[in-house]
């Protein structure tokens, strides 16, 4: 029998953290007893730097349910795909397959049986995919559709409306692991494995409590973070626009000529102004773009490593 990890991931979710415990055991009981999981299937919960007591709630779990509740306590606040690539590693070496989804319960607990399901059938990595976005606001729902298009035009592969939800097979997590890059994006890691897949679809929930951990600054970082970290379109886009803009200035420069020739010649300081500002924003935006490529060179090269796990509760391997 497969014994599953349950991944999740957690920032400042004190509120959330025994709701979402107590309903991600029960659906470990039922899979138990339909004979489709390990009797020692289990969560493990990673606390990625909280500041308030989602760490004691950990413990606290992991105290009245030792076999079922284990813990990660990262070092201090790394990010979520961090967290949850270190939740990852770790359960790894603990477990047969793996399933990552947010402390917040919007993702429907449910189609986890659906999940192992599609595992056993020989699929080594599903997704969890929304239906659709009702629930989101409109500038969210716009700009969502938006990045996974761009993320198409720029040649990166993702699953539309997949984000960490989703199970992952033993094989496929050692794959994963041989990933050592610091710019993690891992929607658009994953499809790069290439071992078989499938899809669960299910319609995504409002936040059992708490606020989000994804405001609108860290969601533009990750869509960026995706495009440049999987892409160097845009700096082919750049050297197109330059490109475009030369042939523009020789016609300008053709129709400057033909002007002063035929002695229609017009003072342009405004057009002379705006020319400069225009080119002079191109520049920097094309340096600025370029040296957004290298920073991320610079820091991939040092090879820091990407997070500190302080502690692991429930390890045998350590007790």
């Amino acid at each position: 029998m497969d014994k599953l990890a349950v991944v999740v991931p957690c920032y400042n979710e004190e509120e959330v953290l025994q709701l979402a415990s107590k309903a991600l055991r029960e659906v470990l009981d039922d899979l138990v007893q339909k004979g489709k999981i390990a009797e020692d299937s289990f969560l493990l919960f990673v606390n990625d730097g909280s500041r308030d007591r989602t760490w004691e709630l950990i413990e606290e779990e992991h105290r009245e349910h030792p076999v079922q509740v284990k813990g990660v306590k990262l070092a201090g606040n790394v990010g979520h795909q961090f967290a949850l690539t270190a939740g990852l590693i770790t359960a790894k070496d603990m477990s047969d397959v793996t399933i990552s989804i947010d402390a917040d319960l919007q993702d429907d607990v449910a189609v986890i049986e659906e999940m192992i399901d599609k595992f056993h059938g020989g699929s080594d990595i599903v997704y969890g995919v929304r239906r659709e976005r009702k629930t989101d606001t409109f500038f969210k729902r716009t700009t969502a559709q938006a990045f996974y298009r761009m993320m198409s035009l720029m040649g990166v592969k993702t699953v539309y409306n997949h984000a960490d939800f989703r199970l992952m097979s033993k094989r496929a997590v050692e794959e994963f692991s041989k990933y050592k890059e610091t710019n993690l994006f891992l929607r658009g890691m994953m499809p790069l494995i290439g071992y078989q897949t499938d899809s669960v679809f299910y319609d995504r929930k409002e936040r059992a409590a708490g606020e989000s951990k994804y405001p609108l600054k860290k969601m533009l970082a990750l869509a960026f973070n995706g495009i440049s970290s999987f892409s160097v379109k845009p700096i082919s886009l750049i050297l197109g626009l330059g490109v475009f803009i030369i042939i523009v200035s020789l016609l300008a420069l053709l129709y400057a000529l033909i002007s002063y020739f035929t002695g229609h010649v017009v003072a342009g300081w405004t057009s002379l102004i705006l020319s400069i500002w225009f080119l002079g924003g191109l520049q920097l935006l094309a340096i600025g773009m370029v040296g957004q490529y290298i920073g991320k060179i610079y820091i991939e090269v040092k090879q820091r490593p990407r997070y500190n796990i302080e502690k692991v509760l429930g390890d045998e391997r350590e007790e």
